[in-house]
């Protein structure tokens, strides 16, 4: 299930499950939206502001977080990308196309990814990186199950 919250924003559901968020390059707000729930140890996040406009300086406290499940967040610099979307227990539920502005946010189930140009992404996700206690690898869906959702 896919709920639209407005003009370039998905909500890639399974059952209850959030699986991703996609926040389409041609997102526009006139003010700061978070698009995660307040739970997760990663939030999504956009803001416009006007020239001049000023954050005031600031450092971030210490505080104590404990993060079961890595959540990614990745940017598509350049480039085409379909991802395909998978449960916690490997079953292929669907896939998108991602392009260049784009910006997704993995949270749960699996994913993969095929190139579909010359492709460019940032990646930013919580570390540090476990090596290969960090992800379970498994077979892809075949090209010709391939489910392309809007």
């Amino acid at each position: 299930m896919v709920t639209k919250i407005s003009s370039g924003v998905k909500y890639i559901k399974n059952k209850d499950t959030l699986i991703a968020i996609i926040l389409s390059s041609n997102f526009e707000s006139d003010t700061i939206n978070f698009f995660t729930p307040i739970h997760f140890s990663q939030q999504l996040g956009y803001m416009k502001r006007p020239k001049k406009y000023i954050i005031p300086p600031h450092v971030h406290k210490s505080v104590s977080r404990e993060v079961h499940f890595t959540k990614e967040v990745l940017f598509i610099k350049s480039g085409k990308v379909r991802v395909d979307f998978y449960d916690d227990y490997q079953d292929y539920l669907e896939s998108r196309i991602l392009k260049q502005g784009d910006v997704i946010l993995l949270a749960y189930g699996g994913h993969g990814f095929e190139m579909l140009e010359p492709s460019e992404i940032i990646e930013v996700k919580q570390g540090p990186y476990a090596g290969d206690e960090d992800k379970t690898r498994f077979e892809p869906i075949s090209t010709d199950k391939i489910r392309l959702k809007d």
